[in-house]
């Protein structure tokens, strides 16, 4: 690993597990939310506010040159070409119920290519990190993607977006699905749910609607352990779609997906 990986990684790590600590150990009993974005359902709480905060101060103290694009609205160009892009709190209404599937993502890119990604899921005292070119790791321990099974044995995740008419068609691309896999997830953190494809623990992984926030550090988190990643059909992932799986798996799931219009609402 270069010098420039290394301090990115400590700096991603040392980010991710003092926002994970915050809230954990932060969360008022009182929770509430404290604005809403796409819908009325798409909320924000202080604490997604505050651990943002926490993240981008410690990034520039330690890396003042860099970008920043943060969920939660920061947003900086920087000189130095890293960019950090960081979901502050992935899953944040799991997190307002009380329900643990949440997470801190914060990936780090040199000029567009992530080099770095990290996930803190506290809530399963987990930190899973990846190193463009040097694997990925559940807890320091190395990990690697499960073997493809058939399509019909499947365990497959997915999320569902805020807005009506976007989860109006997720729902009718699920329903015709279901029929032909093991079952699908909905655990409400794609992060995780892409970590989850890496430790495997899922078979497989699609969303349409996510952020950059959303999957940079899971995407790349899922690659380096084995499992292709991409969007539509020969493109990378994105807003428009997201996918991983292993080989074997990732091409029919993908091309099933294409045929399913998942990639439009």
């Amino acid at each position: 690993m270069d010098d420039l990986k290394a301090e990115l990684l400590d700096i991603a790590l040392e980010a991710a597990r003092g926002a994970g600590a915050l809230l954990r150990d932060g969360r008022p009993a009182d929770l509430a939310v404290a604005a809403t974005k796409s819908s009325s359902v798409d909320v924000v709480t202080e604490m997604d506010l505050a651990a943002e905060k926490l993240i981008t101060e410690l990034i520039a103290r330690r890396r003042p040159d860099d970008g920043l694009l943060g969920e939660e609205g920061a947003a900086s160009v920087g000189s130095s070409g890293v960019r950090w892009v960081i979901d502050p709190l992935d899953g944040t209404v799991n997190y307002l119920y009380g329900l643990p599937a949440w997470s801190v993502s914060i990936a780090a890119e040199l000029d567009g290519q992530t080099l770095v990604g990290v996930v803190e899921v506290p809530p399963r005292g987990e930190t899973v990190h990846a190193v463009r070119g040097a694997g990925a790791f559940l807890n320091d321990r190395q990990i690697t993607c499960g073997e493809a099974p058939a399509m019909a044995q499947a365990l497959v995740g997915t999320g569902f977006g805020y807005l009506r008419e976007r989860r109006v068609r997720q729902a009718a691309v699920a329903q015709e699905l279901i029929p032909r896999l093991r079952d699908i997830r909905r655990g409400g953190s794609a992060a995780i749910d892409l970590s989850d494809v890496a430790c495997g623990r899922l078979d497989g992984y699609y969303e349409r609607g996510l952020n950059p926030w959303d999957h940079a550090a899971g995407v790349l988190i899922a690659s380096e352990a084995g499992a292709l990643t991409g969007g539509r059909p020969g493109d990378p992932a994105s807003t428009e779609l997201t996918v991983a799986a292993p080989a074997g798996l990732f091409e029919p799931l993908q091309q099933l997906l294409e045929e399913l219009g998942a990639w439009h609402d």
